[in-house]
């Protein structure tokens, strides 16, 4: 007997019977007539086996099967009607659950930190667990609720998945200061006559880079390919290799490194965008629909600022360390 074949109103029957000790107050309890809490009674002998209760005069005695089995039955009853009350009433200062989110490398250093701030202050019960998920199983792993959300890249998925666009970041190119090769600017053919550093997950396969340059007809040398951003930013201290970032990411990395920033020399290129998705299924589930507002919010105030801001100011930090040579200069 599988549980998708039970109905589990019939437990709901079997724990008012036993609690009432009569079939006529368990119904009216239930809001059942007589002749409906019988054929209830019935329905569940036939599937347990087992008489349940046997009648003494008015009242509805218990078998042992029953008086076995009436805890673990209250006690699933409990979870899913503490459950379904939660959903209905959900206040996030007093649920206890844990998230499934699929993150991108990228945006996790980016959003963890100030959603951790918002979790820690406003739903302290509420935690997360981030996952790295193969793109082509994202849609199976939100419909079977392995995860719960997603934060990735734009991806051909079904109707069945709901998307929302998060933001777009410019797409940079990252070089250390003095690279022979790299002026002031940096064109598409001194991009691709260079060495690159290329970070991901994946042991074979073009990045998003790599497809978009394949589409116009070039192609870049990959002389490294690794996993974490950080060890890239290493590599391109101590060597001439580029390593090709989105923008808010590589000023947060760069803060150690003070590499040089260019934007991306490909028009078809230079912006990428983050979505969120998440199941049809959990569209309406409270819970989830105030975690995406939350991301939603921390994302807006995380991405609202830094693009010009952050390039003007490293503008006028250059001009102010240029200054100083001019005036010696002149002495």
């Amino acid at each position: 007997m599988h549980l998708s074949q039970v109905d589990l109103n019939l437990f709901v029957v079997l724990e008012a019977i036993y609690r009432e000790g009569n079939l006529t107050r368990a119904g009216r309890q239930l809001k059942l007539t007589q002749p409906a809490m019988s054929h209830a009674l019935k329905r569940l002998r036939e599937l347990l086996q087992d008489p349940l209760f046997i009648r003494e005069g008015a009242n509805m005695v218990p078998t042992p099967f029953s008086r076995n089995m009436i805890n673990e039955v209250r006690q699933a009853l409990q979870i899913l009607e503490v459950n379904l009350y939660e959903n209905r009433n959900f206040d996030p200062a007093h649920t206890r659950r844990n998230f499934q989110i699929g993150f991108w490398e990228l945006m996790e250093s980016t959003i963890l930190p100030p959603l951790a701030k918002v979790l820690a202050r406003a739903a302290p019960e509420i935690s997360i667990t981030t996952l790295r998920v193969k793109r082509r199983e994202i849609e199976q792993e939100l419909a079977s609720g392995t995860l719960d959300l997603v934060l990735d890249i734009p991806i051909t998925i079904s109707d069945n998945i709901r998307q929302q666009p998060l933001f777009s970041d410019r797409v940079v190119v990252m070089a250390r200061k003095g690279h022979p090769a790299i002026g002031r600017e940096l064109d598409l053919d001194t991009y691709l006559r260079q060495d690159h550093v290329l970070v991901s997950s994946r042991r074979l396969g073009p990045s998003l880079v790599d497809t978009e340059l394949n589409r116009s007809g070039r192609k870049r040398r990959i002389v490294l390919r690794c996993q974490h951003y950080f060890a890239a930013c290493r590599v391109v201290r101590e060597t001439d290799m580029l390593l090709t970032i989105p923008e808010h990411y590589a000023q947060m990395l760069n803060t150690g490194f003070d590499h040089r920033l260019y934007p991306f020399p490909l028009k078809s290129l230079q912006q990428l965008e983050i979505h969120m998705y998440w199941h049809e299924s959990a569209e309406n589930d409270p819970p989830n629909r105030w975690l995406r507002e939350q991301i939603k919010k921390v994302v807006d105030e995380t991405f609202s600022a830094p693009g010009p801001e952050l390039r003007i100011r490293a503008r006028k930090v250059e001009k102010i360390r240029s200054r100083p040579k001019l005036i010696r200069r002149t002495q």
